[in-house]
């Protein structure tokens, strides 16, 4: 396929954390950021994230995999969305593992009997620089950071986790809807102590294996779901005594289960639905819908 050209793409969703898959195997091109926000637009298609599927670069993977937010910047992870291509590869080559190299590093995956995906998002980092911050802080499990007045904060001192991106977890112990994360959610994200922004969540801890989340995500804005968001929130429950190594973790849009395994690593399983599918034009965005339901 000649760049210039449409690509295909498929409309999914992963508990309703909205995912363009687009297939860009074959293809040097890129979809462009002015893309990724004309799509975005409400008349359009609207969505959380963008995962380019490219053919791999190199030994060691399947595919790689570009991830752009809805306002064109670049995503290092997306557990959600790797939920979704990994449904889509199924439907076209039948295999149930993939390894996929993203910018925040090699991905395996698995497709589960019973149709929910696990993805391995790798080993957890709570070092002020891996984060990263823009100050030194020797315990991450609670960083001086609040919003509200410094006499009653309406949150303050959260946990900061790099799962492949940037995260930050508050701590709460009412309702997460309670709190009006739409208004603080654009002031946290791009707060000076993260240079590279932020993924902003408030957590409740609901027992020792499960916890109730609502996440801000970084160039995305509020999310039914966010999958490093509840991989962060129970590495960080764990690490403050919270929580045990495996609980649900509800998101707005549902449940997702989430590991700490022995081995270090973060293991994410939850399902992920087609929508629709269509064509679209990686440099403007413009686009075509092809077929109004996909069967999964």
């Amino acid at each position: 396929m000649q760049k210039g050209a449409r690509i295909p793409f498929v409309k999914m969703n992963g508990l309703g954390n909205a995912i363009i898959v687009a297939d860009m195997r074959g293809r040097a091109d890129k979809i462009t950021a002015e893309a990724a926000i004309a799509l975005a637009r409400p008349e359009a298609i609207p969505f959380d994230q963008i995962m380019e599927v490219r053919d791999a670069d190199g030994p060691g993977r399947d595919y790689d995999m570009r991830i752009l937010n809805a306002d064109g910047s670049l995503a290092q992870a997306c557990g959600n969305g790797t939920r979704c291509v990994v449904v889509w590869l199924n439907g076209l080559d039948g295999r149930d593992a993939y390894a996929f190299l993203t910018a925040g590093g090699l991905v395996a995956t698995a497709l589960n009997r019973d149709r929910t995906v696990t993805v391995d998002m790798g080993v957890p980092r709570f070092s002020w620089r891996d984060i990263p911050l823009a100050e030194e802080f020797a315990d991450t499990t609670g960083i001086e950071l609040q919003i509200g007045p410094i006499e009653a904060p309406v949150l303050h001192t959260p946990s900061v986790a790099n799962i492949g991106n940037p995260h930050a977890v508050f701590w709460v112990d009412r309702d997460v809807w309670s709190y009006e994360l739409d208004r603080f959610g654009p002031l946290l994200e791009n707060h000076p102590i993260f240079p590279e922004r932020a993924n902003i969540t408030i957590a409740r801890v609901v027992a020792r294996d499960h916890i109730v989340i609502r996440t801000w995500e970084r160039g995305a804005g509020l999310t039914l779901a966010c999958g490093s968001a509840a991989c962060a929130t129970l590495a960080c429950a764990v690490r403050k005594g919270l929580a045990e190594r495996k609980a649900v973790i509800t998101v707005p849009g549902g449940d997702l289960t989430v590991e700490w395994a022995a081995n270090g690593h973060l293991l994410m399983s939850g399902p992920a639905e087609f929508e629709f599918a269509g064509e679209l034009d990686p440099a403007t965005g413009q686009f075509t819908i092809e077929t109004a339901a996909v069967p999964a």
